[in-house]
Order: C-alpha cells, then sequence, then structure tokens
C-alpha cells in the first residue's frame, strides 16, 4: 500500500541520525474484536533535529516528544515525523492498530471447534510497525519491555519471562495483564506477541554454560489430543547439544518457547525466544515421513537462527542470507549429525537445491547477496537464492576449506558481533582467518554473482573400454557468463551382479574443477565404469549431465544404489533435463514412475511425485496429456496396492492418485474409499493398511471434487464431520475445485475482489480454482488476471497480493489452448506496464518464465513421438 515501504537510503539516514536503547511496549487486547490499543514509550539518543517513526494504525490519540505534545497530523503514510530532537529523547505514542487476518501484524483467529480466540504476530519483514510505534529496520536494536493486557484465562508468551502478572481487584477477573522482563537486546522484526488460551508443556534443559534454560510447545487447546510435544522437545534438545558445541557460543537468550499457530504464512518464524510455526506442523493424521523430517528440520532451523540473525544481526536485508543461507546449511547439518535423519543431505539434494536451481534459471534470478533498494524488493526475495543456494553455497564453501575451519571463524564471528549487526566483510575476514584462504575472488563469484553453471563429461576410451581421457565441461548461460571454481568428486560405479544387480561404486576422485575444461588424469588408464557420476556426494552446486552410457546404466538400475544421495542425483539430473527440454517429459514420467515404485527415501518419493505433477500439468504435449494422465493414475493406484500395508509409500502414492484421478474406474476407487465401511473398501480395493483418516478423506473428496463427482451434499458432508479451521480450508478447496463456471466464478470473486478469507483459506481456494481437467475453464480469466493485477497489488497488503498474484497466474494454459496465448499475454501486460512496481513486475516476469519454459518442454515431447 503507499506509504509503507522504506527505503535503505532512508534506513541507512536514520540509522545514521539516532541510536535506540529501549521500547516500553503496552497493548491492551480486550478492547473489541477489530482493533487494539497500543502505546508505546522509546528511548533514542539523536544527532540530528529530524526523523520518523514507523507506525500503521487506525488512528493516534496521542504523541510526545519529550514532555511535549506533538500534532497527530504528524501521523501520515505509516510514518510519524519527528522534529526539534534532543541529544536523548523519550517518545510516546498512543495508537488503536487494527488486528489482521492476513498473517502479518497481529493475526486474530477464532477457533470454529470451541468459539475461542488466538493471537499471534508476524513482523518480519517489517511489519512489528502493525503493532506498535517502532523504527522498524534490523540496525537499531534495542531491548524491549511488553505489558499485556488480556482475558483472565488467556496465556500471554512474548520474547522474555513474564516478570508478574497482576489482576484486577474483584472475584472474577475478566483480565489480566502480563508484564514481561526486558528482552536482550534485539531487532524490531524478531519481538513477539502470542496470546490466546493456547495449550502448553513445560520442560526445560541445561546450557553449556549452566543456565537452566526453560522450554515451552504450545498450540491451540483443540489441537492439544496431537502435538507430539516429547519429539519436538527432543529434537530441540539435541540442536541445543550440537549448536552449542558448533558455534562454541552459549544460548543467548533465556527461554525458548515454540508455538504452532494457525493460520501462519510461512514454515516458522525465528522470533527471539519464541518462535512461531505453521500449524501443519501439528499431525492431526497420519503423514508421510518426508513431513516429519521437513519439521525436525526447521525445528533445527529456527533453532540456528537464535544465534545467526537474532544474536547477530544483518545491517540491512541485501544480508538475508546471513540469516537464512546459513541456518538452512546448519540446520540440514545438524539433523545428518544429531538426529535420526542420517540421511538428511539427500533431502537437501532433492528438496532444497532443486528448488535453488529453478530459482537461479528465471530471468530474475538475483546474487546470494542481492541488491535490496527497499521494502517491497525484500518481500519476493525470500526465495530458493536466499535459502537454497546460499545453502548449497556454503556446503561448497566448507568441501573447499574444511568443515573445522569454517565453525572455527563461525565462532570467531559470533565472538566478535554479538548482539550487533553485520555485512558480509565481517564474516569473511574470520573464514579467511581459520582457512588461511583469500576469499574475495570466491565471495565475487559465488555470491556476487548470479546464475547456475552446467557439467557435463566428456570421456574418450579405447577398444578394450580403458579410459584415454576424462574431462569436465563448464558451460554458463548467456545471461550470467560466470564460471566459478568448483571443488567435487566423480564416482564410478559398475554393476555388480550378485543376485539382483546392484549399483556399486568402484572410484571416487575429488578435484578442483575451473574454467571451461578441467582435464581429470587420475581417470585415465582405468577400466571406464558402466556409470560416470559428476557431483558424487553433491558437494559443488552446478546442474549435471550424464554422458549416454551412464545415463543408461543409471536409468536401468536406478534401484541397485546403496545409498540415496547417487540416486538423488541421477534423478535431479533428468529432472533438469526435462525441465530444459533435452528429454522427453513423457520419458521422465517413465523414470519417475519407476523410481517412486521402489525408492525408500520418503522425501524423494515426495519431489518425485510432485515433479510428475508438473510434468502432467506443464511439460507433456497438450494432444497427449489426457491419455498420459489417465495412465499415471492408473500406473499410481497400482503401485500403491503393491506397496507394504500402512507404509508410507502407499499414503503417498493414493495420495497423488487422488490429485490425478480422471476416469470412471479411478472416481469408483475413491467413492468407495469415502464410504461407510472403508477399511473394507480399501481392502477390496487392494489396498491393505491403509488408513482413511481426516486428512486423507478430504484429499478424496477433492479427487472427486475436481472431476465433477461431488456435489454440495458430499462437501457440507464432509465439513459437518470436520468442522475445524483445517475442515474449513479443505472445504474451501473443494469448492473451488468443482469444474463447474459459477463455482470458478464465485471463487474469483472471493480471492480477488474480496477481502474476507484470511490467509490459509485464500491459498486453499486459488489452488482449487487453478486445478482443472478440462483448461477451458481457465480461459475467460486470463485477460482478467492481467487487468486486476495492479488493484491487486495496490489494495492488499503483500503477502496476500503475492498469493493471488503468483497463485492464479493462468500457467495451466500454456500451450495448451489456441484461443489464449498466456506468452503473448504476458509479455503484452509487462511492455504496456513499465512502471508497476518492481516485486509486481518480477513475480509476472518469473511467471512468464514457467510457461516459456513448459511451451519448450511440450515442444521437445512432441518431436519425440
Amino acid at each position: 500500500m503507499p506509504g509503507e515501504n522504506l527505503t535503505r537510503t532512508e534506513a541507512a539516514e536514520r540509522a545514521a541520525t539516532i541510536t535506540t536503547s529501549a521500547y516500553e511496549v503496552h497493548l491492551d487486547l480486550t478492547s473489541g474484536e477489530e482493533s487494539f490499543s497500543s502505546t508505546t514509550t522509546i528511548r533514542f539518543a539523536a544527532t540530528g533535529p529530524a526523523t520518523f517513526v514507523d507506525l500503521i494504525a487506525d488512528s493516534v490519540q496521542r504523541i510526545g516528544l519529550n514532555g511535549a505534545a506533538v500534532p497527530v497530523a504528524a501521523f501520515a503514510d505509516s510514518r510519524i515525523a519527528l522534529e526539534g530532537l534532543a541529544a536523548e529523547n523519550e517518545l510516546v505514542v498512543e495508537a488503536t492498530c487494527r488486528y489482521m487476518n492476513t498473517g502479518e501484524g497481529l493475526h486474530r483467529f477464532t477457533d470454529p471447534v470451541d468459539g475461542e480466540t488466538y493471537l499471534y504476530s508476524q513482523f518480519e519483514v517489517a511489519d512489528a510497525k502493525r503493532v506498535f510505534a517502532c523504527f522498524d529496520q534490523p540496525d537499531l536494536k534495542a531491548s524491549f519491555s511488553f505489558t499485556v493486557t488480556a482475558p483472565a484465562h488467556w496465556s500471554v508468551i512474548s520474547n522474555a519471562p513474564a516478570a508478574e502478572v497482576s489482576e484486577p481487584a474483584g472475584a472474577e477477573p475478566a483480565t489480566r495483564t502480563w508484564t514481561f522482563a526486558p528482552t536482550e537486546v534485539m531487532s524490531t522484526y524478531i519481538t513477539a506477541v502470542i496470546a490466546g488460551p493456547y495449550h502448553e508443556v513445560r520442560s526445560e534443559l541445561t546450557s553449556r554454560d549452566g543456565r537452566t534454560i526453560p522450554l515451552g510447545v504450545y498450540c491451540r487447546s483443540s489441537l492439544a489430543e496431537h502435538l507430539d510435544a516429547e519429539n519436538i522437545l527432543d529434537i530441540t534438545r539435541a540442536g541445543f547439544r550440537f549448536y552449542e558445541e558448533a558455534f562454541d557460543q552459549p544460548y543467548p537468550f533465556t527461554k525458548y518457547d515454540q508455538l504452532f499457530v494457525p493460520e501462519f504464512n510461512a514454515g516458522a518464524m525465528e522470533n527471539a525466544g519464541a518462535v512461531t510455526f505453521l500449524e501443519n506442523y501439528v499431525f492431526r493424521s497420519k503423514v508421510p515421513e518426508a513431513m516429519v523430517e521437513r519439521r525436525a528440520v526447521t525445528i533445527l532451523h529456527e533453532l540456528a537462527h537464535m544465534w545467526f540473525g537474532d544474536l547477530v544481526t544483518m545491517r540491512w536485508w541485501n544480508d538475508l542470507w546471513l540469516n537464512e543461507s546459513f541456518a538452512e546449511y546448519a540446520s540440514t547439518l545438524a539433523t545428518a549429525e544429531a538426529t535420526q535423519w542420517t540421511q538428511a543431505w539427500t533431502t537437501f539434494t532433492s528438496l532444497e537445491k532443486n528448488w535453488a536451481y529453478r530459482q537461479d534459471q528465471l530471468p530474475s534470478t538475483h546474487p546470494v547477496v542481492a541488491e535490496i533498494n527497499d521494502l517491497e524488493d525484500v518481500e519476493v526475495n525470500f526465495d530458493g537464492i536466499t535459502y537454497a543456494k546460499g545453502a548449497s553455497v556454503l556446503k561448497q564453501l566448507v568441501a573447499w576449506v574444511g568443515q573445522e575451519e569454517f565453525l572455527t571463524g563461525v565462532q570467531r564471528y559470533f565472538a566478535k558481533h554479538a548482539w550487533g549487526n553485520t555485512e558480509l566483510p565481517d564474516l569473511l575476514v574470520e573464514l579467511e582467518a581459520t582457512s588461511g584462504r583469500d576469499l574475495s575472488a570466491w565471495s565475487k563469484l559465488w555470491l556476487e554473482q548470479a546464475g547456475v553453471t552446467l557439467l557435463r563429461p566428456e570421456i574418450e576410451t579405447d577398444d578394450d573400454g580403458v579410459i584415454t581421457s576424462f574431462s569436465i565441461l563448464q558451460e554458463a548461460p548467456e545471461e550470467h557468463p560466470t564460471l566459478r571454481p568448483h571443488r567435487l568428486a566423480v564416482g564410478g560405479y559398475d554393476v555388480v551382479r550378485d543376485g539382483d544387480a546392484v549399483l556399486q561404486r568402484t572410484t571416487r576422485v575429488e578435484i578442483d574443477v575451473t574454467g571451461e575444461r578441467t582435464e581429470v588424469p587420475e581417470l585415465a588408464g582405468r577400466q571406464r565404469p558402466d556409470l560416470i557420476l559428476l557431483n558424487d556426494d553433491d558437494l559443488a552446486y552446478a546442474k549435471i549431465r550424464l554422458d549416454s552410457d551412464s545415463l543408461e546404466a543409471a536409468t536401468s538400475h536406478l534401484d541397485g544404489f546403496a545409498d540415496s544421495l547417487p540416486r538423488a542425483l541421477v534423478l535431479t539430473a533428468a529432472w533438469d533435463m526435462t525441465r530444459d527440454g533435452e528429454w522427453p517429459a513423457r520419458r521422465f514420467l517413465d523414470l519417475a514412475l519407476r523410481a517412486v515404485a521402489t525408492e525408500t527415501d520418503s522425501t524423494v518419493v515426495l519431489v518425485l511425485l510432485r515433479q510428475i505433477a508438473t510434468t502432467l500439468g506443464s511439460y507433456v504435449a497438450p494432444e497427449v496429456r489426457d491419455e498420459a494422465s489417465s495412465m499415471v493414475a492408473s500406473r499410481l493406484l497400482d503401485l500403491a496396492r503393491s506397496a507394504e500395508p500402512g507404509s508410507d509409500s502407499q499414503l503417498q502414492l493414493i495420495r497423488s492418485f487422488t490429485d490425478h484421478a480422471v476416469d470412471e474406474g479411478h472416481f469408483a476407487v475413491l467413492e468407495a474409499l469415502l464410504g461407510e465401511d472403508a477399511e473394507a473398501a480399501a481392502t477390496t480395493a487392494g489396498l491393505v493398511g491403509l488408513e482413511i483418516d481426516t486428512d486423507l478423506r478430504w484429499a478424496l473428496v477433492h479427487g472427486l471434487a475436481a472431476g465433477g463427482r461431488a456435489d454440495e451434499a458430499v462437501l457440507d458432508a464432509e465439513l459437518k464431520r470436520d468442522s475445524t479451521a483445517a475442515g474449513q480450508q479443505q472445504a474451501g478447496k473443494a469448492r473451488a475445485l468443482v469444474p463447474e463456471a459459477d463455482r470458478k466464478a464465485q471463487a474469483w470473486a472471493d480471492v480477488v475482489d474480496g477481502d474476507d478469507l484470511p490467509n490459509a483459506v485464500q491459498r486453499n481456494v486459488i489452488a482449487g480454482f487453478t486445478h482443472v481437467h478440462d483448461h477451458r475453464l481457465l480461459e475467460p480469466y486470463a485477460e482478467r488476471y492481467f487487468a486486476a493485477l495492479e488493484r491487486v497489488w495496490k489494495e492488499k497488503t503483500n503477502q496476500m497480493a503475492q498469493q493471488v498474484v503468483s497463485g492464479l497466474y493462468p500457467i495451466g494454459l500454456a500451450g495448451r489452448t489456441e484461443t489464449v496465448d498466456i506468452v503473448a499475454m504476458s509479455h503484452q501486460w509487462l511492455e504496456a506496464h513499465p512502471d508497476a512496481p518492481a516485486a509486481l513486475r518480477r513475480l509476472v516476469i518469473e511467471a512468464l518464465d514457467g510457461a516459456e519454459r513448459a511451451v519448450r518442454a511440450q515442444g521437445a515431447d512432441r518431436a519425440a513421438r
């Protein structure tokens, strides 16, 4: 919205003018359902006569500066102008602020199960100003003292422990006031207030410095029966032990609470000592092991942020990677070395690196250290570069300098900059000191240049199959022609026939790859292995290709690898070839379906099933899509039937089947599984051991709804059966899935024109609207999409606008209809709107790239017929 932005230049000027020391924030949460009162006292020093403070509020009742009244007219465009500053200042602001239903600011949610209300704050990037007046930028740190008045039966949680809980006089007080101890010095965006009748589980641990650290795990009361708090606490304790040792720094804060909150936009948020998580991590139904592992990685990611980001914080958002990339790398390392998920680097390869490679090939790709000019820039920068590429680059750096040297440098960094703000050079100087390497050139190539390079093997052999020459060729895209140094391993695998054929690693050479061509003399004179795998062990960040013999061996014996990581690398290469139009989409479908039949790594299965969905939706030639969809659904059902009863694979395969069901036989299975005797129906369908629980029932309903087999009575009955908040979200998706013009029109109106849908419901309605078997249903909305873009961006909050712009882009029409050319329409909009907000243009450019890639892939699939 106009007036809510902040530029980097403004932030730097303000930081040069003032130094903040302390906040006192009093929130009264008892004044109604729409708004709350906020009173803030800020103490700060100034070296100039004027500045401004940030605030988004319905109204301001009083502004006082150093005991003198400031006209409330000084509040305009989310700022309060301050003039006549002294060397030391005290600012008091009394305001009425608004609860949000977008997952930003102070989010308010009412549980449909028991009617109870729950609140939580979400302040990153810069939404603390929606709750209290503040200097809302990361380098103006201070200590915060929160006082919160709320209903007496609530709990209130903040960054520090509650020093006092007081009640007004009376036998049955309706309210209580929580007064929290002052916090350690921190940035505004990691402060937090969470309030409501949350269910809590308490525990504690002993930090390495001997302190007792109180631990809390919270969720809504109606979810308490599903909260596996002990598992969460076990992972937390393992993380504390690992990080305190690895970072040589005790936990920086006083307590550690973890709160699973409703309608959260992200996976989690690293509020100091009061981390908030996506409520989906409270598992009310059986979930794939991949989801349990993802929760563990997320817990460890947020815990790592207590050091990376909270103790030491970036000065401005261009160094967001100093938070996110490090937390991503550290959490995977901790998961692999301190938990049961020792194969976490396979998960990283399959999930995170695929995300990074995709993001790094978009026209909007950017360096790990991004150019962030204002808040709108950073809002769309929580992407695969900031998280996954940055973490991949750190993994490459560790391979280059050594893990011990790397962690020693990190320890020095924390010791030197604790409680402060940093920039990239502050970290590099410590890593240079411990590794003995000059990292300036490395930084320029890896952190300050965008793009991903491609590595190909060039192999020559004699008539006896002995390697006479082996080279690695490196290619860079025209848009980002930087070639990089890579520390990587080349693995050689042979098919060993001992019963079932297996691929056994017989050769491993670790080398430095530089420039366009790198000779590998260590492999010359050896018998050529059946499969040669570049970047074995996945040390480097680069796309790879397999030579034709290796590709044949890998795809023929994919289940023959003893470890999951090389198999994941082969699958990633095949997926990348498909996306690049070098491999027919239907060949990838065949490979992926064979892979999921035997894959034992839950996350690899999860990723493959997602890739199958994308391939069907975008990359298969349109004229054979219906045939391919029917084949895939039938094959998934067959695989689910042959999977181990009650297994992780069975669950994932049947859930994927529900997404792709397209013919009468498929729908008959869904209807039977949704019937009264689900266990008997599962047995009859050949799915022994399949548990038809609440979430799987919704998946069955969604499959029927998308096929036009679920009428209003079916949807109403299922919602009555599950009238929870999650049930309402699933029902919203189901209604939007129904392939009828009036249902699509209603969903469009609710999402684009209305403002009543909470963020989580909006997200589900968008997913239902765009999922169709007949793409003609979406054709009328192509022009309407582009016509609405600027209005949506102007009128909705950033989070809600991003969901609409990215979620409703009609990617499904790319190459699939003669009447709507979505590629041409995207280009036309961009040409006609050169002055549209940069963040909005970026989202459209990214979506257009996906459409153009889809058309190319469809062409490759068509040509292979």
